[in-house]
């Protein structure tokens, strides 16, 4: 069996690591083709190498997160190498592409089922038509394949946990033993807030941003903001005297929010990975996908008030009888047996 992962951003890099085992234990030939939705090096290179991933057997290069210009080369790739699946990953432009891109070839979406519910949000667009267009849909719980049924979508559904939880059981001990990030930023362990900025809706809009960065100005302690370079270019604008630290390889950044006081995020990704870690999340948004940390308390939606950001981020307590969710960092291996199913 031939695999075609289509990876183009951080947590496509980081999802793809453990799968990329799982698949080589299942004796499944993966080929993997980065499209350049993240360029810089920071943001992609960086984590093949870190996470020891064999290199990218086709890179677009395409310096563009436009999915019409990914799907079109991305259809090259799939009409070359004839896999038997097309694997795409969460909801970004890149995922989009890739299963437009699939023509005849199934696809298989890993995430599926999501939703925030908030159709202003490109990535919640993306994983409507993505779930429609696949025919296997890897689910990271109950819920989410409950509304796949209620929607009526057509593929197949497989409950297998989230991929990104593999990669945490993976990495984490690494990131610990490895990672000098606390050091060099000059913060200790508890006594800091991590926070990350990237989501369209609130780095292209200067109202939204400005916001945010008065509610983050609030906030007692030491902040480490790690600076997509888009967001870097947009703080310059509005906030240029606010501190930010480079962007930071997964294991730097693993370090770091697992042992921070409070995360501050519009990432998906990291309100996952806060949880795992056990350190309460305060999400720049009106919605999120990943309903059931906000639920159980570990997680509380902010938006971009600044009263409400600075508030949240003083009371922020993970609650000690938090439930296991999204699996139990196995999944990668029901995603392999779910492709030979």
């Amino acid at each position: 069996m031939r695999v075609l992962s289509v990876v183009g951003n951080r947590p496509q890099f980081i999802k793809s690591a453990p799968l990329s085992l799982a698949l080589r234990r299942a004796s499944i030939d993966e080929v993997v083709v980065h499209t350049g939705q993240h360029w810089d090096s920071q943001l992609s290179e960086v984590f093949f190498e870190e996470l020891g991933l064999n290199a990218p057997q086709h890179r677009l290069d395409l310096r563009t997160a436009d999915p019409a210009t990914m799907a079109v080369a991305l259809g090259t790739v799939v009409d070359a190498e004839r896999p038997d699946w097309v694997l795409v990953f969460g909801d970004t432009n890149s995922t989009a592409a890739g299963a437009r891109a699939a023509g005849h070839v199934p696809v298989a979406h890993v995430e599926a089922g999501l939703r925030s519910f908030d159709l202003e949000m490109p990535e919640e667009r993306n994983r409507i038509e993505v779930d429609r267009l696949s025919a296997l849909l890897l689910c990271p719980d109950e819920r989410s394949a409950a509304q796949l049924e209620a929607e009526g979508v057509a593929g197949r559904r497989v409950v297998v946990g989230d991929v990104m939880a593999d990669a945490v059981r993976l990495f984490a001990p690494l990131a610990r033993t490895r990672s000098s990030a606390l050091g060099r930023v000059g913060v200790e362990p508890g006594r800091y807030a991590v926070v990350t900025v990237h989501r369209e809706a609130n780095v292209t809009r200067p109202d939204r941003l400005a916001r945010i960065v008065e509610g983050l100005r609030r906030i007692d302690g030491p902040l480490v903001f790690p600076a997509h370079p888009r967001t870097r270019a947009a703080l310059a604008r509005v906030a240029p005297d606010l501190e930010l630290a480079p962007p930071m390889g997964y294991l730097d950044l693993a370090a770091l929010v697992s042992q921070a006081r409070v995360v501050l995020t519009d990432s998906g990704g990291l309100q996952k990975e806060a949880y795992w870690y056990r350190v309460p999340c305060v999400t720049l948004r009106p919605s999120t996908e990943w309903v059931d940390t906000v639920d159980v308390g570990a997680n509380v939606l902010v938006d971009d008030d600044p009263e409400a950001i600075a508030r949240a981020a003083a009371v922020a307590v993970f609650p000690a009888a938090a439930p296991q969710l999204y699996g139990d960092g196995h999944a990668a291996d029901r995603v392999a047996a779910a492709l030979y199913a």
